[in-house]
Parts: structure tokens; C-alpha cells; sequence
């Protein structure tokens, strides 16, 4: 299409705008319902990253036993991308996108910035905006009530939270103020970082970071998707001010320690703005990967004689070297074709997934395991993971428990599709959707909510930690029914 719209110009023998010839050049398409008509658009971008490391102690989220960070080992950061188009001084569409080093966007986090938003960006629409979680397991926790925590000597999770919130409330405000005219490309390479940490095993069973070195051991559960999709924005002086790195693995080299860190993202960002300036915000976005980590399920030892061979480097440093090294192959490729009048198009729907149903066995066993845990104020996680069960079913067997209503985000930006998810969702769907997506590029982001593991059915019938009941709210019904929701949605932005 740009090489006709460049041939009618040579023959017009003059300069023109492909707004002003879009309509002359495609009247007839239009009329035979061939194709869909979308105005150039200017896009207007702005960035801002705020640091969200508490100063004083804090427990950790993102294992069952208590921790409390009384230093942090790094600081961890909400980054915020702003996104606007517009047709002369008339709005087309907008976004805000915020990604978080937090194991996931606990219920209340995303209405507690919206509620202290509603005077601070005017003209934008609220319901267009949306955080995610890197998914890193050494980040503060943030509800009140998982853990049984100390009275005192630690900021509590309610007090975090609330200035989380405000944190997160003044990084938006600042990048919807500094939005200006800006450029935008993308690109995509690969990396292995994801590996799939679902050994099974002969009897049908698998376990999550199960040992594969066993006669009974049979194969790796499923599959890894090592493609890294990057999107760049350079303002209109060409400094490129922001990117988005979408990597279908959460961050948790590091998540058995004790002190806050922002995991492989961390490295990866000091090696992106040495590299290309310390003003660069760097959003990092997990895809679909609730069934992988970046751990080795086994060739442990000869990745750690590589590395000492290469002088001693870090697992961190070697992930965070290959996220940069496709990150600049992506680079490479997508400055050929920067763009500043696209599409962006942003809809945001209510969905309905159906609850995972539980069993009269499963009920039994979470009943049994809840009492277990129950007077030891130590087992708090464990007993409440056992509950939860217990109370859908009866829920369930009262007709009590209505569909699970989640809020899906759905963008298209020039030629990539972007879609949310609020789960830790196994790689399976985000396969499924990058396949059915009509975007040259497909962007899946999961932890865009509270975040339960969702399992294939593959995995459900293998069991373990990840796929039991007790691990997920949506089955691998519901997981269809988001698929094709998603799937949908997208597809409304590309129709004829």
C-alpha cells in the first residue's frame, strides 16, 4: 500500500499526504466492503518510571512461608507508558499502561490508582488504563491477611499498599503529562529464558520442579515460547525515551530470598540504559507462561561451567544479557520502519470465565488439609489455600457462585495486537492466541489482575502444584472461553 500511495504521488507531481488520498485511493475497496477505512493518526506518547521500594521492612509475597526484606537487594520500579493518537487536535483513542515489579495486581490495587487518578488526568478515560506484575517473588506484599505477619517492626501490607497506590497514581500522572508527538516501532527475536518446570512422569503424574534424573521421569510437560516482542517510542527529536519488552517467563531466578529485588528485569534494565541513556523506561510485560520459570529442570551443571568459563557470571546477568542481545536484534530490524501515524485502537471489555469446578474428592482433601493447618497461625497460607476450596464448593452446591468477571484489554498499535489477562496463564493459551491473532505481532500480558495459575487440561489431568484445584479458580474450560474472548476482541480491530 505505501509503494501505491508513493507511485500516485510521482504521477500527481507533487507532494500529498496519505490522509488526503487514503479515500480517493480506496472508495471503491470501501464500497465493495473490502476494506476498512482508519484515518492517519499522530501518535503522542509519554513515559515515566517511579521507584516503589519501601524504606522500611517488609514482608515478601510469593512463597507459603513468611519473609520479611529488611534491605532491599535492588530497587524495584512501576514504569509507565502513556499512549495517545489523535487527528488534529481531535482524540482518536488512548492507553496507560504500567508495568510492576509485584507478584501480581492484587484485588483493589488498580481502583485504588484509579480513585486517586480522577482529578490528575484530565481528558483520559480511566477505564483505559492497566497495570501489570513482572511477577517477581521477592516484592512487598500487598493485602492484608495472607500471612501471619509480626505486629510490629514492618510496614504493614495495608500502609504499602496505599502508597504503592499514590506511587504508582504520580507515574501516571507525570508520563500522561509529558505526552507529546512521538515514533513508534516494533520488532521481535528470540531468547531462551522460559523452561518448562513440569517434569512428568510414568504414573501420569507431573510435579512442579519435580527431578527429572529418575527412571519414572518421562518428559517435560509442554512447551516454551522463547520469542522476545519489543515495542520502541522515540520522541520527536528522536531520543528513544521508552520500550516495552514483552518475555513469556515471570521473573523468579531470585524468588527464595529474603530481600526485595526486581529479579532478571533488574540487570536487564542497568544493560538497556547504559547501552541507550538513563531517561530509557523499560516496561517489562510477562507473557503466558504460568507453567515455566527460567530455571533449569536439568543441564544444571554444564550452564554453570559456561558460566565460569566466561569469567563467573551470574545466572541473573546471563538472562538479562540474552533479553538485551534480542532486544537490540529486535532494534535492528524495526528502525528500518518507524512509523509516527498509526492505528491505535484500545477496547476494554467484562468477560465471564466460568469457575473451575470442584470435586466431591478435591472438596474432601482441602477439608482435611485445612484442618491440618488450622491452629498453626505459622501454616496461615497453606490453611487459607486449603479453605478457599472449601468454600467454592459449598458456594458452588448453592448456586451462589456466579461467573468470574474479568477485565480484558485489548489494543491494536499500527500492525501488533495487544491483549491482558489478570492470570499466571500456562504458555498453551498465549500460543493459541499469538496463532489466532490477526497483528503481524501479538503481545499477551498475564498478571494484568490477582492472578491464579491457569492450567491446561494437559496439566490438569497430570495434577501437582500449578494444576490442582487448589492452584487455580478457571479451568481449562474457562481457558478456552478467554482464548476465544481474546481472540475476538482483537479480531474486531482488523475486521473489513
Amino acid at each position: 500500500m505505501q509503494e501505491s500511495l508513493a507511485l500516485v504521488g510521482k504521477c500527481l507531481g507533487r507532494p500529498f499526504r496519505r490522509l488526503a488520498l487514503v479515500g480517493l485511493l480506496l472508495s471503491g475497496c470501501l464500497e465493495a466492503g473490502q476494506v476498512r477505512y482508519l484515518p492517519a493518526a499522530e501518535l503522542h506518547v509519554g513515559a515515566a518510571t517511579v521507584d516503589i521500594t519501601p524504606d522500611e521492612p517488609v514482608a515478601l509475597d510469593g512463597q507459603r512461608h513468611v519473609r520479611i526484606s529488611k534491605h532491599p537487594a535492588t530497587r524495584i520500579y512501576a514504569s509507565v507508558l502513556a499512549l495517545e493518537s489523535r487527528d488534529g487536535e481531535r482524540v482518536l483513542d488512548q492507553a496507560i499502561m504500567v508495568s510492576c515489579d509485584l507478584v501480581a495486581i492484587r484485588a483493589g490495587i488498580l481502583a485504588k490508582v484509579r480513585e486517586k487518578l480522577a482529578e490528575r488526568v484530565p481528558g483520559f478515560d480511566l477505564q483505559k488504563l492497566f497495570l501489570s506484575a513482572t511477577h517477581t517473588h521477592t516484592a512487598p506484599v500487598t493485602t492484608a491477611g495472607k500471612y501471619a505477619l509480626p505486629e510490629s517492626g514492618i510496614l504493614p501490607p495495608g500502609e504499602y499498599a496505599e502508597w504503592l497506590t499514590s506511587r504508582v497514581a504520580d507515574g501516571v500522572a507525570e508520563a500522561w503529562g509529558a505526552r507529546g508527538p512521538g515514533k513508534v516501532a516494533w520488532g521481535q527475536s528470540q531468547a531462551v529464558i522460559a523452561q518448562n518446570r513440569r517434569p512428568y512422569y510414568a504414573d501420569g503424574t507431573a510435579v512442579m520442579y519435580g527431578n527429572p534424573n529418575s527412571p519414572a521421569f518421562r518428559g517435560i510437560e509442554s512447551y516454551e515460547d522463547h520469542n522476545v516482542d519489543v515495542l520502541f517510542f522515540w520522541d520527536a527529536t528522536d531520543a528513544l525515551i521508552a520500550t516495552a519488552i514483552n518475555v513469556p517467563c515471570p521473573a523468579q531466578e531470585v524468588g527464595g530470598s529474603s530481600a526485595i529485588h526486581a529479579d532478571f528485569w533488574d540487570p536487564t534494565r542497568r544493560i538497556l540504559r547504559e547501552k541507550h541513556g538513563q531517561q530509557l523506561h523499560v516496561l517489562a510485560w510477562t507473557g503466558a507462561s504460568g507453567d515455566v520459570t527460567s530455571r533449569l529442570a536439568y543441564g544444571g551443571a554444564a550452564d554453570e561451567r559456561m558460566r565460569k568459563l566466561r569469567g563467573g557470571v551470574s545466572r541473573l546477568d546471563a538472562l538479562a544479557r540474552r533479553i538485551a542481545a534480542a532486544w537490540d536484534e529486535a532494534l535492528e530490524g524495526a528502525r528500518n520502519d518507524i512509523r509516527t501515524d498509526v492505528v491505535l485502537e484500545h477496547r476494554v471489555r467484562e468477560i465471564d470465565l466460568p469457575y473451575r469446578q470442584v470435586t466431591p474428592a478435591e472438596r474432601d482433601a482441602a477439608i482435611a488439609e485445612a484442618v491440618r493447618y488450622r491452629d498453626d497461625p505459622r501454616q496461615r497460607w497453606n490453611h487459607g489455600w486449603n479453605q478457599r476450596v472449601v468454600d467454592r464448593y459449598e458456594a458452588q452446591q448453592a448456586g451462589r457462585q456466579a461467573p468470574y468477571l474479568m477485565e480484558l484489554h485489548a489494543l491494536r498499535l499500527g500492525d501488533v495486537a495487544i491483549a491482558t489477562n489478570d492470570f499466571e496463564l500456562y504458555t498453551d493459551y498465549g500460543v493459541q492466541i499469538k496463532a489466532r491473532s490477526p497483528g503481524i505481532q501479538t503481545f499477551v500480558i498475564q498478571l494484568a489482575g490477582p492472578g491464579t495459575y491457569l492450567p491446561t487440561a494437559r496439566a490438569a489431568a497430570h495434577g501437582g502444584y500449578g494444576a490442582v484445584i487448589q492452584s487455580s479458580q478457571i479451568g481449562p474450560d474457562g481457558g478456552q472461553v478467554l482464548v476465544q474472548r481474546t481472540v475476538e476482541a482483537l479480531g474486531e480491530m482488523w475486521k473489513p
